[in-house]
């Protein structure tokens, strides 16, 4: 299997970073004026993201050129939805299964991809979301199953829908959150990914990723956390002193990345985690 995995930062990425910019700018059930400017805020850092995302056709390049192959290990397991009960851990791995199932969409798993699709949508349900994946997206996704780019337009849509609720019910905090967990989930699958293919090329991408890191960062920094999830953004900027580190290397090679593999990594263990990972480690 010779499938483009890089997809994982586009579309998927793609889609969270271009709709966040295009929500209504007079929601009439946005009245405080802070919230307005952290919400306005949110919109513009998560263009920013995007606008800093490398170009696509590239990205599938890449990875066809060092042939890339699928592997489920590097997914969060399905088996582990049921720990996710805060709406902090519910909202982070909604965005790191859509990145999965993207991923194995990319690779025509079928089987898998309506695994990864059935738990998203059972996230989006707790959140408050299911509207966005109802059985019409789902039919919709079977019936072009075999044309990857409509599978990926279809499930582009349900999120950009998921995105579009929570700004009306005036919570882009949570819509931050599933962008961070989708950013998170894709660099690190990209860093697993490297190892099996060591190129050069692969690792001076990851790396230009430190720009939408930096406004990946000034997006959640303008989101009202909870105090106990505030770790994301400790955690994101210990990750972009890493990247500034990385950007100073003339040579490209795992050595380059692995203060940056073993820091996503982390996260996004303290993520899948459903909070029961320690902290303090």
């Amino acid at each position: 299997m010779t499938k483009p995995s890089f997809k994982i930062f586009l579309p998927f990425l793609v889609f969270f970073f271009s709709f966040c910019n295009n929500s209504e700018k007079n929601d009439e059930n946005i009245v405080d004026y802070n919230t307005k400017q952290a919400v306005q805020e949110t919109k513009l850092n998560a263009q920013n993201v995007f606008n800093s995302m490398p170009d696509r056709k590239l990205i599938l390049k890449l990875i066809e050129d060092n042939k890339i192959e699928y592997n489920p290990d590097f997914l969060n397991d399905p088996n582990s939805l049921s720990k996710y009960t805060v709406e902090f851990y519910k909202a982070a791995n909604l965005g790191i299964y859509g990145s999965d199932l993207s991923i194995a969409n990319s690779f025509d798993q079928t089987q898998e991809s309506m695994v990864f699709l059935k738990c998203v949508n059972s996230l989006a349900a707790n959140i408050g979301v299911n509207k966005a994946f109802d059985q019409v997206m789902f039919d919709r996704m079977e019936a072009n199953r075999a044309n990857k780019d409509s599978t990926l337009e279809i499930i582009t849509g349900a999120f950009k829908k998921a995105d579009e609720i929570l700004k009306v019910n005036n919570r882009p905090s949570t819509s931050a959150v599933i962008l961070a967990g989708s950013w998170v989930e894709g660099l690190y699958v990209s860093c697993q990914m490297a190892k099996t293919a060591n190129g050069e090329k692969i690792i001076k991408t990851i790396i230009d990723q430190n720009e939408s890191l930096k406004n990946l960062v000034i997006m959640l920094e303008a989101s009202d956390l909870a105090t106990e999830t505030e770790y994301i953004v400790t955690d994101l900027k210990s990750i972009k002193d890493a990247f500034n580190v990385a950007e100073t290397n003339t040579v490209h090679n795992l050595e380059t990345i692995k203060t940056i593999t073993e820091k996503v990594t982390l996260l996004r263990n303290k993520l899948i985690s459903g909070g029961t990972f320690n902290l303090k480690v």
